[in-house]
């Protein structure tokens, strides 16, 4: 399993021992509206946490917790996964955050990091991410990460925004990066 930095964050593979501050993210109807439309019991975390962990065995990729240097807090999770959990499917980005940390870069942050493990580590030609088409939030992450909206799709039981990036356009945005 594969401990991510940035800056402000590290991104830990999820363990029993994130199941609070999970909890505390996953059970805000504010932050689960766009996504389960519910907030998610400490019973519900639990059972994700173990689906996680037997997909970073499987597969080598699944969710992270975002733990926020500062505070040593869970702010968020994010992932790599396949769309619609979907084995054959393109490979997915995907984050949430506590709405305390909302508007401060964060998500774009754990983002690309988790965007690099990716390409790094798996061999993909495109990552795509979707969001339901009312969540601008996430969809100005995926433009921020040079990720194209390529319309409506149907993912997860309903509509989304599907958004795409190949390997080579990442690598160019990575290069660019390193020149400023």
């Amino acid at each position: 399993m594969s401990l991510l930095h940035t800056p402000r964050l590290r991104l830990e593979p999820m363990v029993p021992a994130h199941r609070l501050g999970l909890n505390r993210l996953n059970s805000d109807p504010v932050v689960m509206r766009y996504l389960s439309g519910r907030p998610e019991t400490q019973e519900e975390t639990d059972a994700v946490i173990e689906r996680v962990q037997a997909r970073w065995a499987e597969h080598g990729f699944s969710w992270w917790s975002f733990i926020e240097l500062d505070s040593g807090e869970i702010i968020g999770a994010g992932c790599i996964q396949h769309l619609g959990r979907i084995v054959g499917e393109p490979l997915e980005i995907g984050w949430r955050l506590r709405q305390d940390r909302w508007g401060r870069g964060l998500a774009s942050e754990a983002a690309q990091a988790m965007g690099d493990f990716a390409f790094r580590t798996q061999p993909i030609e495109l990552l795509v991410s979707v969001c339901h088409p009312d969540n601008e939030n996430s969809w100005r992450v995926m433009e921020r990460l040079g990720m194209r909206d390529v319309g409506l799709s149907r993912a997860y039981d309903m509509d989304v925004r599907r958004y795409e990036i190949s390997r080579a356009e990442w690598a160019a945005r990575a290069a660019a990066r390193l020149a400023r």
